[in-house]
C-alpha cells in the first residue's frame, strides 16, 4: 500500500459566504478539488472538537481528505496557503478561532524538516488530527516516529474532546452544496 498524501481541514468561524465551519470546509475542499493537478480521492469523517489548548473560543469541525497531486510538497503547501487566503483566512496568533485551516499533515512517507515539515510536527499529539488519518488509512505508521496511528491515538491524553458528526448530505459531507 502506498502512503497517502492526507491534507487537514478545519474551522471554528462561520462565513458569510459559506455559513458554519463544515459547509466553509466543503467549499473550500471543492475549490481544492478544481485546482489543475489535485484529485481529492476520499474523504474522512467530519468531528467537532474542543479547542486545542482548551479556550473559551467555538468548537472547531475537523476532518481530512486523501489526495493525488504530481506537486511537491512545497507547492502544495503554498497551494493550501493560497486558498486558506482565499477564503478570508487572516493568520494572526497561533491557536487562535479561524474560518479556515488546511495543513499538509502527511505527504506519503516522506519526512521532511524543512518548510513544509512533514508529517505535521504537532499531529501525534492532536485527536483532531489522528481520528481523520485512522478514517483514510487505518494501517497508517508515523513516518518519523514509526508508530501506528493507533497507538498513537491510544497515547492521546485524556482531555480532547472530540465528537463524530453525522454527514449533512452536501458535498463530501458537509452542508456546501456545489453550484449547479
Amino acid at each position: 500500500m502506498t502512503a497517502p498524501i492526507i491534507v487537514g481541514v478545519g474551522g471554528n468561524l462561520p462565513t458569510e459566504a459559506f455559513g458554519p465551519p463544515r459547509a466553509t470546509c466543503g467549499a473550500a475542499l471543492f475549490y481544492l478539488s478544481e485546482t489543475p493537478g489535485i484529485a481529492i480521492s476520499a474523504c474522512a469523517k467530519w468531528y467537532e472538537t474542543a479547542p486545542v489548548p482548551i479556550s473559551d473560543q467555538p468548537w472547531f469541525v475537523n476532518g481530512a481528505v486523501a489526495i493525488e497531486t504530481d506537486r511537491s510538497p512545497e507547492d502544495l503547501m503554498a497551494l493550501l496557503l493560497d486558498v486558506e487566503a482565499r477564503f478570508g483566512r487572516e493568520r494572526g496568533e497561533r491557536n487562535a478561532a479561524r474560518i479556515l485551516d488546511l495543513d499538509l499533515l502527511v505527504f506519503g512517507d516522506r519526512v521532511l524538516t524543512g518548510d513544509p515539515e512533514v508529517p505535521h510536527p504537532r499531529l501525534h499529539t492532536r485527536a483532531f488530527a489522528l481520528m481523520p488519518i485512522r478514517d483514510l488509512a487505518a494501517g497508517w505508521r508515523h513516518p518519523k516516529l514509526g508508530r501506528p496511528v493507533e497507538d498513537l491515538i491510544a497515547d492521546l491524553p485524556g482531555d480532547q474532546e472530540i465528537r463524530e458528526m453525522p454527514e449533512a448530505g452536501g458535498y463530501l459531507g458537509t452542508e456546501w452544496k456545489p453550484p449547479e
